[in-house]
This record gives structure tokens, sequence and C-alpha cells, in this order.
């Protein structure tokens, strides 16, 4: 631990109530991967008496792999929301963190070693700090033969500097704020599939908060290999705009077309990269 966390623990544990952060994870149907999550969360830098890991089952086919994943970490707790969402799940993690500091990622991704020591030091260096969006880093299962799909999601997925500069916001796979933060703006709004990191963190800006992207503060997360994969994610990703950009009273037709030109827009834009990928493995084949 170098000499700027230190001082922020030294000082936090001055008063009355020590500085201790709160992680948590919601999960579906993913032991294996939350067990390499849960690994990377056991070797932090940051002190292990100062931080919890609430893992949220959200309704896995086999929630007892997902407890037994969780048990062999001393600083793990599990919960379960049977509510389906990830927002419902992370809802939960609230309510039973007792950190003044939060800290999301997801059962999917692999922090860094000082991931946690990264994200206190930004909370505390930036003035009326209100949320840390961390950088994501994609990886390959197989780095020297990646697949169309994989590139395509390493230049588009978890565009976290971009989210907070154009919507004042961030996927919650890497995000850190404060207890007191949630308690003034609120919990997350479980009506939405997908955007409602980004929603949440509109509220924090509207609230008069900071917000600062931090490149230091970094997970990793798996790129999806497959159109199987991308189209699930274009699909969640396509309605979580439109829940939260369609009034709830407006026309079935309207609400079709909306959702219908949201889904082709990006399933287009992913398609368009794999076939000129692909195109271009061929010609490089015959050139050889």
């Amino acid at each position: 631990m170098n000499n700027q966390v230190a001082s922020v623990v030294e000082e936090a544990a001055e008063t009355a109530n020590p500085l201790f952060v709160s992680v948590i994870i919601p999960v579906f149907n993913d032991a294996e991967r939350l067990k390499l999550c849960l690994t990377a969360l056991e070797n932090q830098t940051y002190p292990p008496d100062r931080y919890e890991v609430i893992v949220v089952d959200n309704g896995s086919d086999h929630p007892e792999s997902i407890r037994a994943a969780v048990e062999p970490y001393d600083n793990g707790r599990f919960a379960s929301e049977p509510s389906p969402g990830s927002y419902a799940a992370r809802n939960l993690g609230l309510s039973l963190a007792q950190g003044e500091v939060i800290a999301f990622t997801d059962a999917d991704c692999i922090p860094a070693p000082n991931w946690i020591e990264r994200g206190i030091i930004q909370l505390c260096q930036t003035p009326n700090c209100g949320q840390v969006v961390g950088k994501v880093n994609l990886f390959f299962a197989d780095p020297q033969h990646p697949t169309a799909v994989e590139l395509y999601e390493s230049l588009t997925a978890f565009p976290q500097e971009k989210l907070l500069k154009e919507f004042h916001g961030g996927a919650t796979a890497n995000v850190f704020t404060w207890r007191r933060v949630v308690d003034r703006v609120g919990l997350f709004n479980i009506r939405l599939k997908s955007n409602g990191d980004l929603e949440w963190g509109e509220r924090v800006f509207q609230a008069g908060y900071t917000q600062v992207y931090a490149a230091d503060v970094q997970v990793g997360h798996p790129a999806r290999h497959s159109l199987g994969e991308l189209h699930k994610r274009t699909v969640r990703l396509a309605g979580g705009v439109f829940d939260r950009l369609i009034k709830p009273d407006a026309p079935f037709i309207q609400r079709q077309k909306m959702f219908a030109r949201l889904l082709l827009d990006d399933l287009i834009a992913s398609c368009e990269f794999c076939h000129q990928y692909l195109s271009q493995s061929r010609l490089e084949g015959l050139a050889a």
C-alpha cells in the first residue's frame, strides 16, 4: 500500500466511523467467472479488514453454486434477489452495505490488484466527488486469434470516458461512489432493462456532484466472442435506451417502431464490421 492511500486510511481511522468499502456484485448463472472475480478481490492492495464483498444472486438456476463460490472468501457475503434484473440485485446489495464507500463491479470482471485503492484515492482527492467511473479493459479468449465479434467489442464496448462526457454516467462494471450520494439521489430504477447505470449517473450530475473518469481504476472484462452473445447484448442495450427515452403512455406502434430502430442501428453496425473483417481475412488468405 503506497503512502497516498495509507494517509487516506489513517485519516479515516481517526474518525468516529472509519472508512469502509462495500463492493456490490450482481450475478446470474456465472459461478465460475465469479470465482475469478472474488479471487482478484481477495488479493487487493487495500487493507482486507476495510472492505466487504456483497454478492447478490439474481435468480440463478443453481443458486447453491453461487453461494458455494462465495463461502471460501472471508470478506464475502451472499444474498439473493428473486426479482429479475441486475438493478434490483444492486439495490438489495445497497440495502445490506455497511460501507461509507460503495464500489460496483460485475461477476465476469477481474479487478486490478489496486482497484479499490485507486478508487478510494480518486474519490477522496476529487472535490465534491459523487462518482468515479473507471476503465474497463476487454480481453480475448484466445489473444492470438480473436474473433471478429471480439475485435468489434474491443472497439465499442464499455466506452466509459465517452459515456461520462455524453450521458453523465458509466457502466457499473466499474464505478465508485459515496454512500451519502446514494442516500441523496436514490437507488437504481428497476424498470429499466439496461442503461440504468446511466440514468442513475444523470441523477448524480443533476444533484450537483462532480463526476470523474479515472483511467487508473481498472477492471478486466471478457469480450463477447460470438454473434449470439453480441445479439443478446444488443437487444438488452436497445431495450434499456428504449425504456429511458420512450414515455410509458406512448402509442403501441410508436413504441414498437422506436425499439426496432434502436435494435437495427446497433445490429447493422456490428454485422457490417464482422462482414468487413471476414472479407479482409479471406483476401489475406488468398494473398498468402
